[in-house]
């Protein structure tokens, strides 16, 4: 029994111990769990830390960088706003040294003038003590004569030289009133034509021989050149203008001397694109709606020609002339805007001079009909001068606005004021710089040379030089003209060309004899 209890107390003991020790590792264990988080948890923090005062050191870093490049950037501007305060002193200090030198340039040359001047003088007194000795040498000689004459003939003899030097100072007084005179109606001609220029304004355009249309897609071109390029060719033959098709992205050009000619294929060519519906029937059709429209406009121009200068024509036949003279060039100038700008310097002159009424309205007129020859459909021999004049002549103008059309180049002698002021007025329009191109208006001669020999035959409709004068169309009227006829004509028409016109290479003599047969069907 006691063995029994000390044993089961041994036993107790043990096993508090070892409950004891369990407890004891136990505790151990989580105290190092604990620190082993603990741990952790300062690592992750300092980690933060870290992590923390990187980010402000690198927000600290880009404030520095920006406030210095701002620093920077301010003391940039400064440094380039006292450079150019320095480039703007010493481009002023250039500009008064240039100043200096020019004034020293000016002070040198006239220093060097009054020199001239001096030895000019110089020289003259040098003359004129010369003459002086030879007049007192010629005096002592008379002297001596005279002692030797009776008292009659010292007085003749005296007579004679006074009569002789009165005849050379009368002379001499004469020659200077007529230079003065001279002198003074020069400046005065000038005065008078600066004034009248100066009081006019007007725009003058030189124009070209090509005008351009822009297609809404390349696709265009085809549908304008046609099946087999029918509708290109009926439109050149039905306006007479050369339509050339390139390579250029979105635009046609078309060619022609003849501005009249020219700018109704534009219309028309605008309307057959707008239109969409391009073929030989319709083109025609177009150009005649376009060429009625034209006329109408040209109508418009001219009546608001005269309405602007103040004029009242004598014909309305005159309206239809002067508006076809805006599409007209000559010497690449255009010939209303030239007829209106010889209007108005010629009436300013007569104004200048102080002329009446009367004779400013003529000026005026016969200013602006000058050129009309140049807008007419008649073949005639003649200039443009003589054929103007004739139109003012049928349009029932008297003989002195006739006259200073038809004397304006000199063809036909001035008979009246009027005359001399046209011809002044053009002179002085035409001597603008840059007004007048010889050759183009040498090459303008040419073609319409052309067109006026092809003109000159009977049973002929119309006639256009084309591809730059290398090719002659002549349409001639079906009902009068028989195939074998018109081979005949075309060949006189070659022969003629042949024989009249000078020009480079080869022309091409086309004629087209069209027979047109319609039926209506009701």
């Amino acid at each position: 029994m006691n063995i029994t209890v000390v044993v089961m107390l041994f036993l107790l003991a043990v096993l508090a111990y070892v409950v004891v020790l369990l407890v004891g590792i136990a505790s151990i264990h989580k105290a190092k769990l604990e620190s082993k988080k603990i741990l952790e948890d300062a690592l992750e923090e300092k980690k933060r830390i870290i992590d923390l005062a990187r980010k402000e050191g690198e927000e600290i870093r880009s404030r520095a960088i920006v406030e210095s490049k701002e620093e920077a950037n301010k003391y940039r501007e400064e440094i380039e706003k006292d450079l150019r305060n320095i480039r703007r002193d010493l481009q002023l200090l250039e500009r008064k040294l240039l100043s200096r030198e020019e004034n020293v340039e000016r002070k040198e040359s006239y220093l060097q003038r009054k020199e001239r001047e001096l030895t000019i003088k110089e020289r003259e007194i040098n003359e004129l003590q010369k003459r002086l000795d030879e007049d007192r040498n010629r005096l002592s000689q008379e002297l001596e004569e005279v002692a030797r004459m009776s008292e009659e003939e010292a007085k003749n003899l005296l007579i004679e030289n006074m009569r002789k030097e009165a005849e050379i100072a009368s002379l001499n007084l004469t020659k200077k009133i007529e230079e003065e005179y001279n002198q003074k109606a020069i400046e005065k001609a000038r005065r008078v034509i600066v004034d009248a220029i100066q009081r006019i304004a007007l725009d003058v355009v030189n124009e070209t021989a090509i005008s351009s249309v822009q297609l809404p897609n390349d696709a265009m071109k085809g549908r304008i050149i046609g099946r087999e390029g029918r509708n290109i060719r009926a439109f050149e033959t039905i306006t007479g203008v050369d339509l050339i098709i390139d390579d250029t992205p979105g635009v046609v050009v078309l060619s022609s001397f003849d501005p009249v000619r020219r700018e109704i294929a534009r219309r028309a060519l605008m309307k057959l694109v707008d239109d969409g519906r391009i073929h030989p029937t319709t083109i025609e059709e177009i150009y005649e709606k376009v060429k009625n429209e034209f006329d109408e406009e040209v109508y418009g121009i001219g009546e608001k020609t005269y309405n602007e200068l103040g004029l009242q024509p004598m014909s309305s036949e005159e309206y239809k002339y002067v508006g076809r003279m805006k599409f007209k060039v000559s010497y690449s100038q255009n010939v209303l805007s030239h007829s209106i700008e010889t209007a108005m310097i010629a009436s300013r002159i007569a104004e200048e001079l102080g002329m009446d009424s009367g004779t400013i309205i003529n000026v005026k007129k016969a200013g602006l009909l000058h050129d009309v020859g140049k807008v007419s459909l008649d073949v005639s021999e003649g200039g443009h001068a003589i054929v103007g004049a004739k139109l003012a002549e049928k349009w029932g103008y008297s003989d002195r606005i006739v006259n200073a059309i038809a004397a304006h180049h000199g063809e036909v002698e001035p008979m009246f004021v009027e005359s001399s002021l046209i011809m002044i007025a053009d002179a002085i329009s035409a001597a603008r710089p840059g007004a007048r191109k010889e050759d183009m208006e040498n090459y303008i001669r040419r073609l319409e040379n052309l067109e006026k020999i092809a003109l000159s035959f009977s049973n002929i409709e119309k006639a256009y030089a084309i591809q730059a004068g290398r090719e002659l169309r002549v349409f001639v009227d079906s009902m009068k003209v028989s195939d074998e006829e018109a081979k005949i004509i075309a060949k006189e028409i070659a022969k003629k060309i042949d024989e009249e016109v000078n020009f480079p290479g080869q022309i091409k003599v086309t004629l087209i004899r069209e027979t047109r047969i319609v039926e209506t069907v009701r």
